[in-house]
């Protein structure tokens, strides 16, 4: 990650960076052009009328009213950084080094993308009263009376948010269904073998999860099912996915994934000069998995724009390979996770998944390449050590859990 090669695209250093997004992405990458040095303007545009802040609280403390924000603790006056909220940037015009705004235009040297991601709409349940998503600070006003009223809520997908709403909501005293089209929670991210044990989670919080289950259609009041099941719903969460913001970049000559990711390149440029892309809505190739990874998680949010700042502020590209990490608190759980396990050849389990806490090791040609760890965080700091150095590790040893994980790699 700390690779450093002169920027062949770069001319003199930006004097105006203006930054879309200010979420994590976007406000880290403008804290970070002042902690490297950078003396030129710095405005950060926003959607929302808010303080930029932190998503994570909002399925947990600010949904359950113990706090009432997460703004972040910046003082961007200080850094003198412009702040433009409650504006929505509606196109690029690449050949004007310019954003289009509908307060006009605004100009840029260089342009940063964080537009994060936008959460996938469950079709037909759009303007039905009582359909709700997670994804804002307004998302969660929205719904923490829903919660101080207990209502009986239906969770629409047994993914991670809808893991750490159902977490939420039972702890609020309301009764959860949480209803999931596969035929196991977290289908998209974990083979079957580890998210099988996950599924008992649900039941020892007294929330009902229903695999196989398609939903029809949505009704106030009812969520109807494609076998026709009918499940009472005084409230309906969906959190059936994530899809990068980026419509807004039709016709501007930025390159897409199928994704809908800016696909960019090993030092974060997208196709365009002077415009890079941090965060959930880009992509990045990475020589460390082989492959392009999109990362939806907060850790990544926080390290891209780090390498981004530091080659505007110099002029040198840092090549971005890190190790993807994440967190999630669930149902009375810490469970992280370090690493891209696809394309491994080996699944090691490290103590009984019946239990309250255990990891899973994944090893390709023997070297491990990603580890999950159920309130096991030693095992996972010591697995993220060993996924980052590419080590080989005994397998033997690295099954053991009473054997910490880092006596299990071999000698290079």
């Amino acid at each position: 990650m700390s690779e450093q090669t002169q920027d062949p695209a770069a001319g003199a250093l930006p004097r105006d960076v203006v930054i879309v997004g200010a979420g994590m992405a976007g406000v880290q990458t403008a804290v970070a052009l002042r902690e490297q040095g950078f003396t030129g303007t710095v405005t950060l545009i926003g959607a929302e009328p808010h303080q930029p802040y932190d998503r994570p609280p909002l399925s947990k403390a600010v949904l359950l009213g113990k706090a009432e924000d997460s703004a972040f603790d910046v003082d961007f006056e200080a850094l003198d950084i412009t702040l433009r909220l409650g504006l929505d940037v509606t196109g690029l015009r690449a050949a004007d080094h310019e954003l289009d705004t509908p307060e006009g235009p605004v100009a840029y040297d260089a342009l940063v993308l964080a537009t994060g991601a936008e959460p996938v709409v469950l079709p037909g349940s759009e303007g039905v009263p009582g359909v709700h998503l997670l994804r804002t600070l307004d998302d969660a006003a929205r719904l923490r009376p829903v919660l101080d009223r207990q209502h009986d809520v239906v969770v629409v997908g047994a993914g991670w948010i809808g893991a750490e709403f159902a977490t939420a909501a039972r702890a609020a005293g309301c009764a959860v269904t949480v209803v999931e089209a596969a035929d196991r929670p977290l289908a998209g991210t974990m083979p079957a073998e580890v998210a099988a044990p996950m599924a008992a989670w649900y039941a020892e919080s007294g929330a009902e999860l229903l695999t196989g289950a398609r939903v029809a259609r949505v009704e106030p009041g009812a969520v109807h099912l494609a076998d026709g099941r009918v499940v009472p719903a005084g409230a309906v969460v969906v959190g059936i996915g994530a899809r990068p913001a980026t419509g807004w970049l039709a016709g501007s000559g930025i390159a897409l994934g199928p994704d809908g990711s800016v696909t960019a390149d090993s030092s974060l440029r997208t196709s365009l000069p002077d415009v890079h892309a941090v965060g959930d809505c880009a992509s990045f190739p990475s020589a460390r998995y082989g492959t392009r990874l999109l990362v939806h998680h907060w850790d990544n949010a926080l390290q891209g724009p780090r390498t981004v700042a530091a080659a505007l502020a110099d002029g040198v590209a840092r090549t971005y390979d890190p190790v993807p990490y994440f967190w999630s608190e669930q149902f009375g759980r810490f469970v992280q996770y370090a690493g891209h396990h696809a394309g491994a050849d080996t699944l090691l389990w490290r103590g009984d998944p019946a239990d309250a806490s255990w990891t899973v090791c994944w090893l390709r040609g023997g070297v491990l390449v990603a580890v999950l760890a159920v309130s096991r965080p030693r095992d996972l700091a010591q697995g993220r050590r060993l996924v980052e150095a590419g080590a080989r590790i005994d397998p033997v040893k690295a099954a053991d859990s009473s054997v910490p994980l880092k006596s299990a790699a071999l000698p290079e």
